[in-house]
């Protein structure tokens, strides 16, 4: 899976290091060029780039009281929490995260207690701050020992609620955190907002697998027709590009709605659903036919559901690897067996 999983450990990544110098001052208000980039990293566009220099910054006029709120080095993740700080004076505590956002880089390691101990102590914090309070976001306290912390910096550790928008609400409450703050949701908009991403990841595998079916589909005894291409490949490559489309849209959106709890499983049930919808307004037309529909849109609908799991809150770790290990076989075999019967249907 992807960044959300965190499947692939970075234990043996160098730490880049944090010089000790002058805070750099930030303002709240985002510019065109902060807009731009929030929009083509949702697009999976300069996503593995999309990071800014680990230190410590300033927003607004903060004094030595002031709060210190710990963030990653992943450009998006220091955005919003800027924008969310308007008209409150602060500093930023930023890890070098490998440009990964914060719950990602908490379960990978690099948003871990080694690293932030390792940036207090870098960045002279103790000499810029007279209290010993750091706010970590929610999100990041897999990856942090906040005795371990304070035993190692002096510094205590206060987790801070899991949407930067609900800070100011949370500093004015003595930072102190109603349920709601706690409580992590993955409505439909929120489900929408990724889906992009996901679907930018795996479209340039998808054309690349439609192009070579469709280029097959032009074989036949011995020779190759290139009518066929256009007869028999691109309803093919069409019907591939259509499984993913559902598995990675309707899946999603439907995503607590629909049976079981393998994501495979779900996107295989928007895939046959299809398939269904199809052979009832007649556009298949015999069983062979239908079987090889069904089979090529349940297969690429449940590979693109699987895929979702990166950056869902409804998946663990584990779960994702056996589910993996289960179902990546089974979806190639339908692949395959499909594209077989549709060339001999």
């Amino acid at each position: 899976m992807r960044a959300c999983n965190c499947i692939h450990s970075l234990a043996a990544v160098q730490r880049m290091p944090i010089p000790a110098m002058v805070p750099t001052v930030v303002v709240s208000t985002w510019t065109w060029h902060d807009w731009l980039g929030a929009v083509l990293v949702r697009l999976n566009i300069g996503r593995q780039r999309y990071a800014l220099e680990p230190g410590l910054y300033a927003i607004g006029q903060p004094g030595v009281e002031a709060p210190v709120f710990v963030t990653a080095n992943y450009k998006l993740s220091f955005d919003i929490l800027r924008h969310a700080l308007n008209g409150i004076a602060g500093w930023l505590l930023v890890l070098d995260t490998k440009g990964i956002n914060v719950w990602c880089a908490a379960a990978k390691g690099t948003f871990g207690t080694d690293e932030l101990v390792r940036s207090v102590t870098a960045t002279g914090l103790k000499q810029v701050v007279t209290h010993r309070t750091l706010i970590i976001p929610q999100l990041g306290a897999p990856g942090i020992a906040a005795h371990e912390v304070q035993r190692q910096c002096g510094f205590r550790v206060v987790y801070g609620p899991v949407r930067a928008k609900d800070i100011p609400v949370f500093l004015a409450d003595g930072m102190h955190a109603a349920s709601a703050m706690r409580r992590i949701t993955f409505t439909m908009p929120e489900r929408l907002m990724v889906v992009p991403v996901e679907l930018m990841i795996w479209a340039k595998y998808a054309l690349l697998l439609v192009a070579a079916l469709a280029l097959l589909a032009g074989f036949t005894g011995g020779h190759y027709e290139i009518g066929l291409t256009v007869t028999r490949g691109l309803p093919l490559a069409g019907t591939v590009l259509l499984g993913c489309i559902v598995g990675g849209i309707i899946t999603p959106i439907l995503l607590p709605w629909l049976p079981g709890r393998a994501f495979s499983f779900k996107g295989a049930i928007t895939g046959i659903g299809l398939a269904l919808v199809c052979w009832l307004f007649g556009a298949v037309h015999t069983w062979v036919y239908f079987v090889a529909v069904l089979l090529i849109l349940g297969s690429t609908s449940s590979f693109m559901g699987l895929q979702f799991t990166g950056a869902s809150t409804f998946t663990s770790l584990s779960g994702v690897r056996k589910e993996t290990r289960i179902a990546l076989p089974l979806q190639g075999f339908a692949l395959l067996a499909g594209i077989i019967m549709w060339f001999i249907r």
